[in-house]
């Protein structure tokens, strides 16, 4: 039994959690599924399904060897494409995520740019404040803010955002403005609970991290939520620059506390290594990194 067949039947048994799913989608039979995962177990030597009557779930062993089994089929559909050249014009499905704001605010603009440069594409979009896994959710290109844990995923660096303390005119006029980060307590918070779980904000201050516990007012579940009740006068939100910098620059919302920001975060485009001989990826990223690099409210140092 071809190995590599067993790896296709044994990635999408686990895609559809089900063996006859599975079977349908692979136009062969139930039976056939079954012998192509059982024929992987015996020769790795390891269970890669807990089966039961209602569930198929992937053992620990499963999970790892359906990462490797991604991998490996993705770089034998790439190694072809590059001998063949089918990837030398971008064509196909493109699948990109990023998180909801950035994603709306900075990367749509880019997509639709894309789109209008390459007929034969077609982009889909999974704008998510949740970080997603390339390999498991079969995604091409993703838009990451902070430190990269994943080593197995090349990365683009096109720029930094930072955290920033802010609210309306209005409110500063009426309730003044904090000058130190302890000033806080004494002011109504919005807290956007996107990013953050607890009501603890941390800032640097002369050079030691300096943390604040807050009774926010306001929780929001949506940043944009907080950022329209910052604009509307509530309260004092706490947003990363590229949330808020057109309406900085509006003067709808006025920054505070600059002094007390804490470190900058990276902002990278990326992919799964060796997806780049891939021209729908690899010509998304070239403008993409152009773009975003122009961005004024991506800073590059």
């Amino acid at each position: 039994m071809d190995k590599l067949d067993a790896m296709k039947v044994f990635v999408e048994v686990a895609k559809q959690q089900s063996f006859i799913r599975a079977s349908k989608q692979l136009n062969l039979s139930a039976p056939a599924v079954t012998r192509f995962v059982a024929s992987l177990e015996t020769s790795l030597g390891v269970k890669l399904f807990n089966r039961t009557t209602r569930h198929v779930r992937l053992t620990e062993s499963g999970e790892h060897f359906l990462t490797d089994s991604k991998r490996i089929l993705d770089d034998i559909v790439e190694a072809e494409a590059a001998a063949t050249g089918i990837y030398s014009k971008p064509k196909g499905t493109l699948t990109i995520t990023a998180p909801v704001l950035f994603g709306e605010k900075h990367v749509l603009p880019i997509i639709t740019e894309y789109l209008e440069l390459n007929q034969e594409v077609t982009v889909k979009t999974l704008f998510s404040d949740r970080v997603t896994s390339l390999v498991e959710e079969e995604l091409d290109i993703a838009i990451r803010i902070g430190h990269l844990k994943d080593s197995n995923l090349y990365a683009t660096h096109v720029g930094n955002v930072h955290r920033i303390v802010c609210s309306s005119p209005s409110y500063f006029k009426k309730y003044g403005k904090p000058i130190y980060p302890s000033d806080l307590r004494d002011h109504n918070i919005v807290f956007p609970t996107t990013f953050e779980t607890s009501p603890v904000w941390h800032f640097i201050n002369n050079g030691e991290k300096e943390a604040v516990k807050l009774n926010p007012r306001l929780h929001c579940n949506q940043t944009n939520s907080a950022l329209q009740a910052a604009i509307q006068g509530f309260g004092i939100t706490r947003l990363m620059s590229y949330q808020v910098g057109e309406e900085l620059e509006k003067g709808t919302l006025q920054s505070i506390l600059t002094g007390y920001e804490e470190k900058p975060l990276p902002v990278n485009i990326i992919r799964i290594e060796g997806r780049r001989s891939n021209a729908k990826i690899r010509s998304f990223l070239d403008l993409a990194t152009k773009c975003l690099k122009a961005n004024p409210f991506i800073h590059t140092k």
